[in-house]
């Protein structure tokens, strides 16, 4: 079976693997994943070098089992002064309500992989086991150095042609996005028609299409939505809202509040908040977002330096509606718990959806 062989070839336990989670993953929950048998993972696409370098030593200090390192390999940004200018205008009024003022000028706050030498040097010196790319691919030599390091490597996928992109360039896995998943969109070209399939869908497509393992992610929560990925065909499934609310998470208790209220209040698709399409817990910025429809959005990540000074704004003025809660469609399933205790229940609930217990 392709999930034994990704396990196998990994050196874990279970096919399970938690979601990177920039800004909200950390070396203490990737460290609880591992040690339980999964795959932890750390999203370092919004850390300098040194700072993943010392979240990965963080990491190694508290498991030596494997773990994932992701980056995002987004085209750089594009600067538009007038873009940026028009959209500080209309969230001028927020700031206001908050008894702040929107920054002067806005800066791409995230240097994207491709195009950082230090970072990939960096990446290429410490050697994880695994390493995951988001938004797209980085170039055929630097794949080919962090092969030859001995990396798993493995890449996000949209759609079936982003998939088979990422077969063609020797890529080990493919992680299959689904339109539920939290987060960014994995698109390649955010200028591209968003095909939006459901994770069942999409994952189906890419194992049909391709000779490499399919990991489903979006919207998984249990280990019943595991055990339905593995038997449509998926090697592994990946989830990321599900370790949100965990013990060791860095979201901030506005955020774990929103989450709680995930029932009733749901999720929403917005790129008002960074720049590009991510699925955000519903709260007072994606409600704000849906009244701009037709504006010209600045590029990522530039947008999302507006964005959170916004947040920063907001939540000094004790307003927590304001951040980056991004979380899949799952989240009304959400289950806080320590990482470790929630990999081992969904072991368990795998087990028995499998019929193994």
């Amino acid at each position: 079976m392709q999930g034994q062989s990704i396990t196998a070839r990994i050196g874990i336990d279970w096919p399970i693997f938690q979601a990177p989670m920039a800004g909200v993953s950390t070396p203490a929950m990737a460290a609880a994943v591992s040690e339980a048998g999964g795959l932890g993972a750390l999203g370092i696409g919004a850390s300098t070098p040194e700072q993943a370098r010392k979240m990965i030593h963080a990491t190694r200090a508290l498991t030596d089992k494997p773990f994932n390192i992701n980056v995002f390999c987004h085209r750089p940004a594009q600067a538009n002064a007038a873009v940026e200018a028009a959209w500080l205008d209309r969230l001028a009024p927020l700031f206001t309500r908050f008894d702040a003022a929107p920054p002067q000028r806005l800066s791409e706050i995230y240097t994207s992989f491709c195009v950082d030498p230090a970072a990939q040097q960096m990446l290429l010196n410490e050697a994880p086991p695994v390493v995951s790319f988001h938004f797209g691919l980085p170039d055929k030599a630097l794949i080919k150095g962090l092969k030859a390091k001995g990396a798993f490597l493995m890449a996000t996928a949209t759609s079936p042609d982003e998939g088979r992109a990422i077969q063609a360039a020797g890529i080990d896995a493919v992680v299959a996005q689904g339109w539920e998943a939290g987060g960014h969109r994995g698109i390649f070209d955010p200028e591209a028609e968003d095909l939006q399939q459901s994770t069942w869908d999409l994952t189906v497509a890419l194992v049909a299409g391709l000779d490499i393992p399919v990991i489903a992610a979006g919207g998984l929560m249990t280990g019943g939505d595991i055990a339905h990925a593995l038997q449509l065909g998926a090697s592994a499934a990946q989830l990321g809202t599900a370790f949100v609310g965990s013990d060791e998470s860095q979201a901030d208790q506005g955020y774990r509040d929103a989450l709680a209220a995930a029932a009733e209040a749901g999720t929403h698709m917005t790129a008002a908040i960074s720049g590009r399409s991510a699925r955000c817990l519903v709260n007072g910025f994606t409600s704000w977002a849906e009244a701009q429809e037709g504006a010209q959005i600045p590029d990522y990540p530039i947008a999302y330096d507006a964005g959170k000074a916004l947040n920063a704004a907001a939540k000094s003025a004790g307003d927590a509606g304001f951040g980056a809660q991004w979380a899949g469609k799952g989240a009304a399933r959400s289950r806080p718990m320590a990482s470790g205790e929630m990999l081992r229940l969904l072991v368990q609930e795998m087990q028995v959806a499998q019929g193994q217990r």
